[in-house]
């Protein structure tokens, strides 16, 4: 019997995505044992994926902060630029006397890499949990406790690995993600403001699943122009579809009577200009926070993007998701807990080489596909 005093560290620094692939196992140890202290070291540059800026230690949990109780930050990336900085140095000294001090009774390793292995090693816990299997092997051999997971799916998987804390069968859930009133408050002054009665006009020429030719009736949409974010960039170019396709859904969108708006991530700025030239203005780039997209998403019908953040993200939250996927396997990576069609070439083989150019499988899907994928996720 795990006590009610139990304190966890979960430890998965980054990246954005698989920060998110986290949330469905510390969700569900969470609503499993409400009165556990739960504590996590990320990457500052990802705290609104747990902590809205102006949420400050609740307790219990509150909308701005509703997962964790404490949350640390190991800024690995700007120590490696500078490791023997005195700055370093002192965050990092820091950080250990901070886990120490939390006596912590279990630290459990979601992200699998001797980096984030040598961080959670910094509480000095009997009990350090890890996967038999880790994504750097190094790392397994700083785990007190190895689980062999046999989950597809890297959400599966980290329920797997988090079930074995106190034994429980834990099962997916939605995971809670802050609420950002400075975000929310932004959404509402970039969402069209509308009056009753506007019209969705048809997109014709749509293939079925049967073969015929599907139409969407005019007529009123709840009153609501549905909102539709794209999202055109990836990691690496392997990944990334190209952004004139990504126009041509945009522009079918429109004519659909969508409001379409484009995420645009560091140095994604060319990508984004493409889709709002070639619709002649008609879809918003937008270059936000990751507070403010996180507001953005929860607002929107339907999200469409490659294997990134910002499709997980959409997942996380439960927005239906047209998933373009090349190099990655989307079995292990792809969308999960909502409604979704992922499009994926049958001559797409499993390559996370970095390559700068889209994948060969990747270029075979049509805009034509993706605008009627769509269509039916947003008009079952």
């Amino acid at each position: 019997m795990t006590p009610s005093n139990f304190r966890l560290l979960v430890v998965r620094l980054g990246a954005m995505g698989d920060i998110l692939h986290a949330l469905p196992a510390v969700t569900a140890l969470r609503l499993a044992h409400p009165d556990w202290q739960i504590d996590w070291v990320v990457e500052p540059r990802w705290q609104a994926l747990l902590a809205a800026e102006s949420a400050t230690p609740p307790s219990p949990p509150s909308s701005t902060q509703p997962l964790i109780d404490h949350l640390h930050f190991a800024a690995t990336k700007a120590w490696r630029k500078a490791p023997f900085s005195r700055q370093t140095r002192t965050e990092f000294l820091a950080l250990r006397s901070a886990l120490r001090a939390a006596e912590y009774d279990a630290v459990i390793d979601l992200q699998g890499s001797l980096r984030s292995a040598l961080i959670a090693s910094l509480a000095g816990c009997r009990r350090l949990i890890g996967e038999e299997n880790p994504r750097e092997r190094p790392a397994r051999w700083l785990f007190t406790e190895r689980v062999l997971t046999r989950g597809a799916h890297v959400i599966e998987q980290d329920l797997e690995l988090a079930a074995t804390i106190a034994g429980d069968k834990l099962q997916h859930v939605q995971p809670w993600l802050p609420v950002d009133p400075a975000a929310a408050a932004w959404v509402d002054g970039v969402l069209p403001k509308q009056e009753p009665g506007v019209k969705v006009h048809r997109l014709p020429g749509l293939k079925s699943e049967t073969g015929g030719t599907q139409h969407f009736d005019d007529g009123q949409l709840n009153d609501v122009q549905p909102a539709v974010l794209i999202n055109p960039g990836a990691g690496w170019g392997a990944k990334r579809w190209p952004a004139e396709r990504y126009a041509a859904v945009a522009q079918g969108l429109v004519e659909l009577g969508c409001c379409v708006f484009i995420n645009v991530g560091p140095g994604e700025e060319p990508l984004a200009e493409v889709i709002v030239r070639q619709t002649h203005g008609a879809a918003t780039a937008l270059n936000c926070s990751l507070a403010q997209l996180i507001a953005l998403t929860r607002r929107v019908r339907l999200a469409i993007a490659g294997d990134t953040g910002p499709l997980h993200l959409a997942c996380a939250l439960g927005v239906p998701v047209v998933g373009i996927y090349g190099p990655t396997d989307p079995s292990r990576n792809g969308p999960f807990g909502t409604r979704f069609t992922v499009l994926r070439s049958p001559q797409s083989r499993r390559d996370h080489t970095r390559y700068q150019a889209p994948e060969a499988g990747l270029l075979t899907i049509q805009p034509e596909e993706v605008l009627r994928v769509a269509g039916a996720l947003l008009y079952p």
